[in-house]
């Protein structure tokens, strides 16, 4: 007899399973939930943390009556135990995360640095060289802002921001503006230079170099999780279509970044 999944009236055929979690777009999260349940199964939380993590999740989800709660087992066909493993799977991936990659973060950081710092800059771009001069000379003499200069005569869709482009990544910029922009200083003006077809004026505005505080770190071992994930997917390969592709899934992921 073929084996079936059956929720209320309808059957499903377990091998049409795969079939149908592609085709509804949801097999990459189906395995990234297998992988990563995997790589938690050692991992367990206080009494306390448990406590708060299910206490937590029923507010989320105002169900914080037993009756409420019973509903909403129900709708979605798990147990109580589920509920709760579901409560505190973040508090375990937290610690999956900090085991594996906590003492990475600084070096993984230092090599990030550069896409993570912030800079605000003013551009001006024109076609035509004689005008970009006038311009340049314009505004050293201080005969009119940047902003101004920017808006009447830049070409760009910095056009409608007085010339302001930011904050944007620091490796975002042209390679030629970017090279500007780290050797200046805030408020440096620099003469029309030629980039491809434009000739452009640049003001770096401010630099916000990027600091490894406590959300640095967390987006860094985020980081560091959504990679090792994307690894994952791409070793396990697509899901075989029988009963036991799960398990046999789970038993052939590696957990070892």
């Amino acid at each position: 007899m073929t084996d079936v999944f059956q929720a209320g009236n309808y059957t499903v055929p377990v091998q049409q399973i795969p079939v149908l979690l592609s085709r509804y777009q949801i097999m990459e999260q189906f395995l990234r939930g297998i992988i990563i349940d995997k790589a938690i199964a050692d991992f367990t939380c206080t009494e306390a943390e448990h406590q708060a993590a299910v206490e937590q999740f029923c507010q989320q989800q105002q169900i914080t009556t037993p009756e409420a709660q019973e509903t909403w087992l129900n709708t979605q066909g798990m147990t109580l135990e589920q509920m709760h493993n579901l409560a505190v799977r973040p508090i375990l991936i937290e610690k999956f995360k900090q085991e594996t990659w906590g003492i990475k973060v600084e070096s993984y950081f230092l090599k990030r640095k550069m896409n993570l710092d912030m800079v605000y800059y003013s551009l001006i771009r024109t076609q035509d060289e004689g005008l970009a001069k006038e311009i340049y000379f314009r505004i050293q003499e201080g005969e009119q802002t940047f902003a101004e200069l920017a808006s009447q005569f830049s070409q760009g869709p910095e056009k409608n921001t007085g010339g302001l482009v930011g904050p944007a990544p620091l490796t975002q910029p042209h390679p030629v503006i970017r090279q500007l922009l780290t050797l200046s200083q805030p408020g440096q003006l620099w003469s029309p230079r030629p980039l491809a077809e434009w000739f452009v004026i640049i003001r770096l505005e401010q630099l916000i170099p990027a600091q490894l505080d406590d959300a640095m770190r967390q987006r860094m071992v985020d980081e560091m999780l959504e990679t090792w994930l994307r690894e994952q997917l791409q070793q396990a390969g697509p899901l075989r279509c029988h009963e036991t592709a799960a398990e046999s899934l789970l038993s052939s992921s590696s957990v070892v970044p």
